[in-house]
């Protein structure tokens, strides 16, 4: 009952497999002009484009590339972001804190700080009670100060309760003058 069967060709070329069952499809004499459809593409498909914010060609961080892992940790932290970092979130974003560009929670070297201001190089911090004496904050802290950015920490209940006197430290801070 058992049957032997052949071994499957290789997928990828130069293995032993022929350029067509590798998928690279038939070889095209150079010069000749191909005017009807591939087998594995069509006349309408078109490439895609690129997907929102990519093919731009700049780099906000400055660093070489980032680490998709941190990415998708980022992406996470902020569909999942505390009450205190969503009232922060609402007032920082579209530069409605004295126009100045704000994103949330932006991998960083090995961090991922709640927010920043890459202008100002201007890292803004909200924490819980898990935080109180926290030595890898401390070390965050370093770490950013000797990549030249500056840290404000706020605690989440001076969020919640005091949203006008963190904005007006936070204006100090940036050195803005025509805040309310």
């Amino acid at each position: 009952m058992s049957e032997k069967r052949a071994p499957k060709p290789s997928p990828l070329a130069g293995e032993g497999a022929s350029r067509s069952e590798a998928g690279e499809g038939p070889r095209i004499p150079a010069g000749a002009g191909i005017l009807e459809p591939s087998a594995c593409r069509s006349l309408r498909s078109r490439l895609s484009s690129p997907a929102r914010g990519e093919g731009k060609g700049r780099r906000l961080t400055g660093a070489t590339s980032i680490d998709p892992l941190m990415r998708r940790r980022a992406r996470e932290l902020r569909r999942r972001m505390t009450d205190a970092e969503r009232k922060l979130w609402f007032a920082l974003r579209d530069r409605r804190f004295a126009r100045f560009k704000f994103r949330r929670r932006a991998p960083i070297g090995r961090f991922i700080a709640d927010f920043i201001c890459f202008e100002r190089r201007l890292v803004i911090e909200v924490d819980g009670g898990q935080h109180a004496d926290s030595l890898s904050d401390l070390r965050r802290d370093r770490w950013f100060a000797a990549n030249g950015y500056r840290v404000l920490r706020f605690w989440n209940n001076e969020v919640l309760k005091n949203l006008d006197g963190v904005m007006t430290l936070l204006a100090d801070t940036l050195g803005v003058k025509d805040w309310p």
